[in-house]
């Protein structure tokens, strides 16, 4: 098939042959009925004009049961749960509350954006599963999130990656039928601005935690990482509470934002959200995501680890006293079973005898 238009949405990248129509993305829900009350009325004789006994009337009142079943995997994506943490916060004064976006259907944050992205473009009517190709450059979950999405709506992929990533990751990426194409990993990612990502995190992730906190949150902490996550979600807090605290959180190692030789700062990010930014080490984040699944049962990644330290620095202060502090986890655990992260378990059990 002769591919004749490239099109480029933030930093995915797709080809089409032709227009469509815009895709109709609502859901449509199955519903049933059932006989909620039946009952037997007897009209009252009229007085005037006498008639034999009155025939009974069988009345059947119905009510409409949605049947709470997902269309298909990509409905799942998004309303991701909050858990308090419980262990960890011995000497804190302040609550601390995890949005596990380890709990998406693929695992992370990035779900949010995947299917943002391909449901954005469909509706505009650039892409349809049958002439389009979609192209991904990615190191990680970004990528995995669009060949999810992609999967289940039925799109070919293309993914770009550094020879460097692990192979764990590739598997992954394969298993959901993307082709792979490896780059030189000297020359690293160089993504286009996604302003999606911004996007989708203030319509969605922001709403969420307002409502599941009934308002009451009083500081958010995350990541800073492309900016997206932090200025989308801080963007829509500040918007309903002022007084809303939003910490970004970075490595010590790498500093972006805070230090004396700040990097280069991500175009999507919105420094002026930031009430504070906090400096964890790379040591610190292990360490911490470690205890999380040991002492809190909350299998997630290092960034999780990172924001945690951050958010428990944050409940210790006494001006925080009876606060409650949000903190984003991004990432399932099972994804960094090859890092240092899980290093000793995984030369432990390759080296494991049966007894």
């Amino acid at each position: 098939m002769a591919l004749s238009s490239w099109f480029v949405y933030p930093s995915l990248f797709y080809t089409s042959t032709s227009s469509h129509s815009p895709c109709n993305s609502s859901c449509s829900s199955k519903s049933k009925w059932r006989a909620a009350s039946v009952t037997v009325r007897t009209p009252k004789a009229q007085a005037s004009s006498p008639s034999p006994s009155p025939s009974p009337v069988l009345i059947i009142s119905r009510q409409e049961e949605v049947v709470n079943i997902a269309e298909d995997v990509t409905q799942l994506i998004g309303n991701t749960p909050m858990v308090y943490l419980n262990k960890l916060v011995q000497g804190c004064v302040a609550n601390v509350a995890a949005k596990l976006e380890s709990m998406q259907p693929c695992r992370s944050v990035k779900d949010r954006i995947g299917l943002s992205m391909i449901s954005d473009a469909e509706q505009r009517g650039a892409i349809s599963p049958a002439k389009t190709i979609l192209v991904e450059p990615t190191t990680g979950n970004t990528g995995l999130a669009i060949a999810f999405v992609a999967a289940t709506k039925g799109y070919k992929v293309i993914v770009t990656m550094p020879a460097s990533i692990n192979v764990e990751r590739r598997v992954l990426l394969r298993a959901f039928g993307a082709h792979i194409v490896l780059t030189d990993p000297a020359k690293g990612l160089k993504g286009a601005v996604d302003k999606a990502k911004q996007i989708v995190h203030f319509e969605t992730t922001g709403p969420e935690i307002w409502e599941d906190t009934m308002g009451s949150v009083d500081i958010f902490v995350a990541g800073i990482g492309t900016g997206g996550t932090i200025t989308g979600t801080g963007r829509y807090l500040k918007m309903m509470n002022r007084d809303i605290k939003v910490v970004g959180v970075e490595p010590a190692e790498t500093s972006l934002i805070s230090g004396e030789n700040p990097g280069c700062i991500p175009s999507i990010l919105d420094v002026r959200l930031l009430d504070e930014v906090l400096k964890v080490t790379n040591d610190e984040a292990v360490e911490m995501a470690r205890k999380l699944v040991l002492e809190e049962g909350l299998l997630v990644g290092i960034s999780s680890g990172a924001a945690a330290v951050a958010a428990l620095a944050l409940a210790r202060r006494p001006e925080n006293t009876g606060k409650l502090i949000t903190v984003m986890f991004p990432s399932f655990g099972e994804r960094y079973i090859p890092t240092v992260l899980f290093h000793s378990i995984h030369e432990e059990m390759r080296g494991f005898q049966q007894s």
